[in-house]
Parts: C-alpha cells; sequence; structure tokens
C-alpha cells in the first residue's frame, strides 16, 4: 500500500483527487495539505511513502516544500502534479528532489501508474516537459559521460543500472547477491563519485544523456 498525501491549495482538486484514488486498491490518501507548510507539518506524525505536490500554493510553494522535505524526510517521494508547464518550474522541482513533473490533465490511469513507478524509483515526467530538463544541446550531452563515471567499478555500474531501473536497495541487493547495508553503501560512494546528491539526480543524469543519444540517432 502506497501512503500519500495530497498537497494542493484548491479544495475542488484535492477533494476530486482522493476521491478518484479511493479506486486504486493499493493507493491510500492518509492526508491532505493546502499549502508546503502545512505539508511539512504532518510529516512526522503521518509518515507518508509519497507527497503529490502542487506547484504553486501560498505561505510555502511546491518547490520550497519539496527542498525541505528533500532534507528533512529523505524517505519521502514527491511527485509534482500541477497545472504549470513552465521551464523554470519543472528544473526547480527536480534539483530540489521531486521524483517526477506531471500535468493535472494527465489521464487517471496514468496518474496512478506514475505514482507506483514513483515510489520505485522511476523518473515520472509529463509528455512535452522532457526537453525541459537538457539545458544543453543534445550533441553535446550525448558526448558528455558523468564526472567520475570511469572511476566506478563493474560492480558500480551494475548497481547504478538497476537504479535507474527503478529497483530499491533490498531489491538492487537480492539482484546483486548483496546485503542491503553494502548496497546503500556503495551507493553512497558512487553518488559522491559522480558529484550527485541522490538517487533521483541520478536517474535524471542518466535519463538526459539517454533522451539526447536517442535524439542524435533519430538525426543520423
Amino acid at each position: 500500500m502506497i501512503k500519500l498525501i495530497l498537497a494542493d491549495d484548491q479544495d475542488l482538486i484535492r477533494r476530486g483527487l482522493k476521491a478518484l484514488l479511493k479506486t486504486a486498491p493499493e493507493i491510500e490518501v492518509i492526508g491532505e495539505a493546502v499549502n508546503g507548510e502545512d505539508c511539512i507539518a504532518q510529516l512526522e506524525k503521518l509518515n507518508p511513502d509519497l507527497i503529490l505536490m502542487d506547484i504553486r500554493m501560498p505561505i510555502m510553494d511546491g518547490v520550497a516544500a519539496t527542498r525541505a522535505i528533500h532534507s528533512q524526510f529523505p524517505n519521502i517521494k514527491v511527485l509534482v502534479l500541477t497545472t504549470f508547464a513552465d521551464r523554470e518550474y519543472v528544473q526547480k522541482a527536480l534539483q530540489s528532489g521531486a521524483v517526477g513533473y506531471l500535468l493535472k490533465d494527465t489521464p487517471f490511469d496514468e496518474l496512478t501508474q506514475a505514482i507506483r513507478l514513483a515510489q520505485k524509483g522511476y523518473v515520472q515526467i509529463a509528455p512535452g516537459l522532457m526537453n525541459y530538463i537538457l539545458e544543453v544541446q543534445p550533441a553535446a550531452i550525448a558526448r558528455q559521460e558523468l564526472t567520475g563515471w570511469h572511476e566506478l567499478t563493474a560492480r558500480d555500474r551494475q548497481i547504478v543500472e538497476l537504479v535507474a531501473n527503478g529497483l530499491n536497495n533490498r531489491e538492487i541487493g537480492e539482484s546483486l547477491f548483496l546485503s542491503e547495508k553494502t548496497v546503500k553503501n556503495r551507493l553512497t560512494n558512487i553518488l559522491s563519485c559522480l558529484g550527485l546528491r541522490d538517487r533521483t539526480q541520478l536517474a535524471v543524469n542518466l535519463l538526459r544523456q539517454s533522451v539526447a543519444k536517442s535524439k542524435l540517432s533519430e538525426n543520423l
């Protein structure tokens, strides 16, 4: 069961989402918040798995809230759901630690699937917004390699690949016959070596390179 908090300043949106999500048996809405500050105040008590976060809200917006949550509650995932298809918002949300950025016109079945995948670690980006995470030309990205990549061992690269595929530390350990603690320690070293903050940044960087290389192939 995925325990979820809805953070949106519009009561009608929260009510509608809550009613719809009741039909998804593996998702439980355990709380509602009218802004980022209200959301953060509930986290210690409710301990959700994921927050469905709006961007523009009074008092504390979704970007500031995501940044604070990622710092104070790193195990809680934030998936942005908003009406604003804005380049700056997309980039700031992902840089702040969000695991995805979706628009409110997302079909319900796709939204529930995105919630499931985000909980597993997959980065979720709404169609049409992918280019917003490509801040330089595709050719330049495709030629780049993450700083420190050559320093990783073959086993480290296996771990990176499994992270990109959405596996958590326990699942990676089972796949590679390693303890969960060993995977956690190695992942910490990998992120340090690559100069990245967390596994979401790792997934986004790998996604950027994959998209760039795909675009280059299409143009050849």
